[in-house]
């Protein structure tokens, strides 16, 4: 198929080319789906220039578009759960270090995707942006792997909030009931029963999904400052230079260099994912302009934030053997104890904790099941077909949420075998992830100094845009390196970090896919778009 049979003359209400069909709204829009959730003309035009129908409900505006992407990532609520991590590489200095490097690093790759995001305002995300940014003789396959390694790690990200959600509750009822014995197939129902929950949220209450996750929004700001306040109040303080200055490996690494380096990936990552927004491109009204504005809106708050809850939690965390030798299986839950004494306030700030990474839950299955929708919508998955269908009155992926709830709960359960084994899964979520980053920055570098002209778009960094593209890959490369570093030396297969393996494994499953069939249908969303170069 030659791609210039493709493209079409057309000039956008914001000057580029425009299709002369445009103003024919019913090839592009459902006619299932009513007029006030159709979004706006710019919208309309987008949905044809990228050759997509308009089929799922425009209901998200900048406000409840910035409630959603900040309680998807909850940055704050999860960094005292995932900082042991860099207790063990790096200790208390580095959780400060790494917040930082992380809010300025990572502010230039969303300023790079946010720019991408209004010149390609579609569900399918780094996919999508792959296909038309990178050399024409590579769109095709990049774009192909790119989406299973983004697809699968959105739902392994959610499978991971969920077994998170239910280590907490765990670990909030071994601080409540002392005879409590944790047992696997608890964590295993607590995680299948999040995303039940979740589900709920994304099928019969989906039309709320806005509102709710605004409502959220108002208790994601104001749950920091009553995690934080209680703190800082009655916590022991530690000393400056020691908790800023003084590195430590525990890890058993050859130097406290490379051991920091390895903590830093790991807090670093958890403010990776913030493209949740961008998938989330055909239910946002104006969505060339709002979504750009949502990820850069979304993040940087949210990063002072997460900086401000790991300054708290390092100089207000007491007796660091005490806290990794917890009897409640969560050493954050022991520090909120060690500073309130009090069973009934630790219960109320682990509460707040729960409730948030519960709302993330929601978001996430929104994200996973979009992302998957996308690419089955082009052809890329095996069972598109039925996976792409949108059911009529519900206009949402209904089956490609279905199948998020099934894909964790076969995960969930994969940990009454052995939790390494489900470690080995929920470790390929930010891997690929962030590798979809370095994919995309890879790919719009090359365009701007090789390719064709970007296509106009209404956010822009204009004459800079090329060097905050260069500064952002310049960052994510190494973290990408680090992030998939074991833990600790000797690497036994327990303490193995197995993202490597599989991301290598999720590749060797598509390509076995494409060679099969996916070769024969999937064609890449750029062959779709009718857009003059």
């Amino acid at each position: 198929m030659d791609r210039k049979e493709t493209e079409v003359v057309a000039v956008s209400p914001y000057g580029d080319a425009q299709s002369p069909s445009e103003h024919d709204d019913d090839k592009v829009v459902s006619q299932t789906l009513p007029e006030r959730f159709r979004g706006t003309t710019t919208d309309r035009h987008d949905m044809l220039v990228l050759g997509k129908k308009q089929v799922l409900r425009r209901n998200f505006n900048f406000v409840t578009m910035l409630g959603f992407s900040s309680t998807v990532m909850t940055a704050w609520e999860i960094l005292p759960i995932i900082s042991v991590f860099a207790l063990e590489d790096g200790g208390l200095p580095i959780v400060f270090w790494a917040a930082i490097m992380g809010t300025v690093g990572l502010s230039l790759v969303y300023a790079s995707l946010a720019e991408v995001a209004s010149m390609f305002p579609t569900a399918g995300g780094q996919y999508h942006w792959v296909s038309e940014l990178a050399p024409p003789r590579f769109q095709k396959g990049l774009s192909y792997s790119v989406d299973w390694l983004v697809a699968l790690g959105w739902q392994v990200y959610l499978a991971s909030v969920c077994f998170m959600i239910g280590g907490v509750i765990q670990g909030l009822i071994a601080l409540n009931v002392e005879s409590y014995v944790p047992h696997p197939y608890h964590a295993t129902l607590l995680a299948i029963a999040v995303v039940a929950f979740a589900i709920i949220f994304n099928t019969v209450l989906a039309v709320r999904l806005p509102l709710i996750e605004g409502t959220v929004l108002i208790l994601h700001v104001a749950g920091l400052f009553a995690v934080i306040i209680p703190l800082w109040v009655m916590a022991p303080r530690g000393k400056a230079r020691d908790t800023l200055l003084v590195f430590t490996n525990s890890g058993g690494w050859p130097s406290t260099g490379l051991a920091a380096l390895i903590g830093m990936a790991s807090i670093v990552g958890t403010l990776v994912g913030y493209d949740c927004s961008v998938h989330m491109s055909e239910e946002v009204k104006d969505a060339s302009r709002t979504v750009p504005r949502t990820l850069l809106w979304s993040f940087i708050p949210n990063a002072l934030m997460f900086l401000v809850m790991g300054v708290t939690y390092i100089f207000c965390i007491g007796d660091l053997d005490s806290v990794m030798n917890t009897a409640y299986g969560q050493p954050f839950i022991q520090v909120f104890f060690n500073a309130t004494q009090s069973n009934a306030g630790t219960t109320i700030m682990v509460v707040i904790i729960i409730v948030m990474l519960t709302s993330a839950a929601i978001g996430e299955v929104a994200t996973a099941s979009r992302q998957l929708w996308s690419f089955a919508r082009d052809e890329g998955l095996p069972g598109s077909t039925w996976l792409s269908k949108v059911s009529p009155g519900w206009n949402i992926p209904l089956r490609a949420v279905v199948v998020s709830f099934v894909v964790t709960s076969l995960l969930s359960l994969v940990n009454l075998g052995s939790s390494e084994a489900l470690n080995a899964f929920t470790s390929l979520g930010g891997t690929s992830i962030l590798f979809s980053y370095f994919l995309t920055l890879s790919c719009l570098v090359w365009r701007r100094l090789f390719g064709a002209p970007l296509p106009p778009r209404p956010w822009s960094m204009g004459r800079y845009g090329l060097v905050v593209n260069v500064a952002a890959l310049v960052f994510v490369t190494p973290m990408l390196f680090f992030y998939v570093w074991p833990l600790t030396t000797p690497v036994t297969p327990q303490n193995m970090n197995w993202s490597s393996v599989l991301f290598f494994g999720v590749l060797l499953v598509a390509a076995i896919h494409y060679l099969v069939k996916a070769r024969h249908i999937y064609v890449g969303p750029v062959m779709l778009v009718k857009r003059v170069e």
